[in-house]
């Protein structure tokens, strides 16, 4: 019986011997997949944000690139073509891809006199603007009620507008403005707007693309004017649009007659359009790989100073911008 209990106490042990063993060994191989993860998840990381930080610098050598060609386009008097056969880069913002190493920028020049200047654009063409751009009737009322508002001097509000007695009643309040906008993001303090109308929702361009404070014009130029601008001027028809972007496609409108304008609709379409371009230019950047959605992106609007020299008028980094990489040149 001795015998018995000793055999049994001894085989006891080696069973919790055994199992101490094995829950040890558990242990240790849970605290090795655990660093092996750990140092995998930091690896991925850093690769991560290599490769973001260098789609950062491809993405502001876009900018340069794109100052560079704005000076070209100048310095070679606005053809459509250099010598050897280089293409000028258009300010209408037709996009342009360049490869540099395993990544490429995707940029987008735009001339500012070819957008609407929400400081001096009447409200037909900007309500227009708005409803080409997916609004609703009412709610492009009230948003450009709301704008006409916010610029004007006195505390009289338009039908579908807003004066301080509205912007007061909020949960955070403030006064309408009643001056010139000085920044386009100061458009969300405006009764009406969003995030999603002013910078766009992924499906579609915000309604920031076709807007600016650095025309200082009511007119609008049709040489760098994309579509969704050009459909808002009264008496230009999607087709006509069409007609305008394919001739200046070959060559830059220098008068109006150019572009056969139809009899009926001359006096419709003049007082808002002019050919003469601006000093000022906004520049879209993606540095990005290959045909990925997303990328690292910057947008900057610069005036041209001189011969040789610019300055930054605005610059932010990064942005949500749509430039289409499919379609770029």
């Amino acid at each position: 019986m001795k015998i018995n209990r000793l055999i049994t106490s001894t085989l006891s042990e080696k069973g919790i011997a055994l199992l101490l063993v094995l829950w040890v060994l558990t242990v240790l191989m849970v605290i090795v997949l655990s660093f092996s993860l750990m140092a995998r998840t930091e690896t991925l990381s850093a690769l991560s944000f290599k490769e973001g930080l260098e789609k950062k610098f491809v993405a502001e050598a876009g900018i340069e690139r794109g100052i560079m060609e704005i000076f070209y386009k100048r310095l070679y008097n606005n053809q459509t073509v250099l010598l050897e056969g280089t293409e000028v880069w258009k300010t209408d913002s037709s996009p342009y891809s360049i490869q540099t190493g395993n990544l490429q920028y995707t940029v987008s020049i735009i001339d500012e006199s070819g957008k609407v200047d929400i400081n001096t654009i009447s409200d037909v063409l900007l309500k227009n603007l708005f409803l080409n751009s997916g609004a609703q009737q009412e709610e492009a009322d009230t948003i450009v009620d709301s704008i006409m508002d916010w610029r004007d001097p006195d505390d009289l509000h338009r039908l579908h507008g807003a004066e301080s007695d509205y912007y007061m009643s909020l949960p955070n309040p403030y006064k309408a403005k009643d001056a010139n906008f000085d920044t386009l993001e100061e458009l969300l303090l405006v009764k009406g707007m969003t995030p999603e109308i002013l910078y766009g929702d992924g499906k579609k361009k915000g309604i920031i693309n076709f807007l600016t404070i650095n025309s200082k014009t009511s007119q609008i130029n049709i040489n760098a004017a994309p579509k969704e601008v050009l459909t808002s001027i009264p008496g230009i028809t999607p087709e006509f649009a069409d007609t305008i972007i394919e001739y200046r496609n070959t060559k830059e409108i220098t008068n109006l007659q150019e572009i056969g304008i139809p009899g009926d609709a001359n006096n419709l379409i003049a007082p808002y359009i002019k050919t003469g371009g601006s000093n000022t230019f906004t520049i879209e950047s993606v540095g990005h790989k290959g045909s990925e959605k997303g990328g690292y992106a910057i947008r900057a609007t610069v005036t041209i100073t001189g011969n040789n020299t610019y300055a930054y008028l605005y610059y932010k980094s990064p942005v949500s911008i749509n430039i289409s990489i499919e379609n770029s040149n």
